[in-house]
């Protein structure tokens, strides 16, 4: 009886143990991390997913409007790292946020992508970079003015060659 009781104990502390256990360990083979990422319209950014299953196959997803490495496709694929990490390129063009999606055995993490308006990407630096073009760019502005003193220097020199040789002939 008091042999019933002591293994009785026993299995309660052990189940008491291992249930928690076997608990974090399930929690931690379903759910990864990704990255939330602000980037400007077309940049490619890295987005590093970890929690994963080590060494294996891992397929990312992500919104027609996300494109995946350098296709324009909605899924990739490629291996988790040993450490149970997986990197993969991402880049849009219109501005929104995009949810990223990798699954590498029963695990899945997500990302977000957040692609901000042309006009705030930039941040204000005063770099000049968020001036609107002019469609004209200095070498080719400074290809047009010397283009044009040219013309100028040879209608000069023609004028005068046909002034001079009017006194000549006068």
């Amino acid at each position: 009886m008091i042999r019933k009781a002591i293994a009785t104990a026993a299995l309660a502390v052990l189940a008491a143990i291992a249930v928690p256990a076997a608990a974090q360990a399930g929690e931690a083979g379903y759910t990864g991390q990704g990255p939330s990422v602000t980037a400007a319209p077309g940049e490619a950014v890295s987005l590093t997913f970890t929690g994963l299953p080590a060494n294996t196959p891992s397929t990312a997803t992500a919104p027609d409007a996300v494109t995946l490495a350098v296709l324009k496709a909605a899924t990739a694929s490629k291996p988790t790292d040993a450490s149970g990490s997986v990197t993969y390129q991402a880049s849009a063009t219109q501005p929104g946020t995009y949810t990223i999606t990798v699954t590498a055995g029963q695990s899945v993490a997500t990302a977000t992508l957040t692609i901000a308006p042309a006009d705030t990407a930039g941040g204000g630096s005063g770099s000049g970079d968020d001036l609107a073009s002019t469609g004209f760019d200095l070498p080719v502005l400074a290809l047009w003015i010397g283009g044009g003193a040219l013309a100028l220097g040879a209608a000069l020199i023609a004028v005068m060659t046909t002034v001079r040789r009017g006194r000549s002939n006068a």
